[in-house]
């Protein structure tokens, strides 16, 4: 690869990382070509995008963000695959299902919403992660709930009202 062709490469994954703010690196070594098509298909019915990166070129990138990555450059070793989704646990759901059959893919790291996870063992927590549509879902329950129940009182004190009557 020339020097050219590795700005041009740099500068594409800057534009990907541009923005986001779910970012997966994981170990996708040692999988057959059978499994990671199932892992391909799988992130794309999740709407992830699912891309093997050279590490010095997503290093560099990083370097160039606006976004601050922290440590998560030094997880760059090794097999990477980059997963950009849009909600925050989708990967990390997506990573566990396949880890039922096998050991891999493997966690590096995560970037979600500026927060830094890196390591395999932050799985179980980043796959309990609600997305934003959840967070609102239970709010608005919550919200629901005791209204619900005064309207439940005054329709049953009218119930009650019209059989006295």
């Amino acid at each position: 690869m020339t020097r050219e062709e590795k700005s041009i490469a740099i500068e594409n994954l800057t534009a990907k990382l541009a923005g986001v703010n779910v970012i997966y690196l994981a170990d996708t070594s040692g999988l057959n070509a059978a499994t990671t098509s199932d892992l391909r298909r799988a992130c794309f019915k999740a709407g992830i995008k699912l891309e093997v990166v050279k590490n010095t070129l997503l290093e560099k990138a990083m370097e160039a963000s606006e976004s601050n990555y922290g440590d998560l450059p030094t997880v760059l070793k090794g097999n990477t695959s980059m997963m950009i989704a849009e909600t925050a646990n989708g990967p990390a759901k997506i990573i566990k299902d396949f880890r039922k059959k096998g050991q891999k893919p493997l966690l590096k790291g995560a970037f979600i919403n500026s927060e830094i996870y890196i390591g395999d063992d932050q799985l179980d927590t980043l796959a309990t992660i609600k997305s934003k549509e959840e967070l609102i879902g239970e709010i608005i329950g919550l919200l629901q709930s005791p209204i619900q129940r005064v309207v439940s009182a005054l329709q049953n004190q009218t119930a009650k009202e019209e059989i006295a009557e």
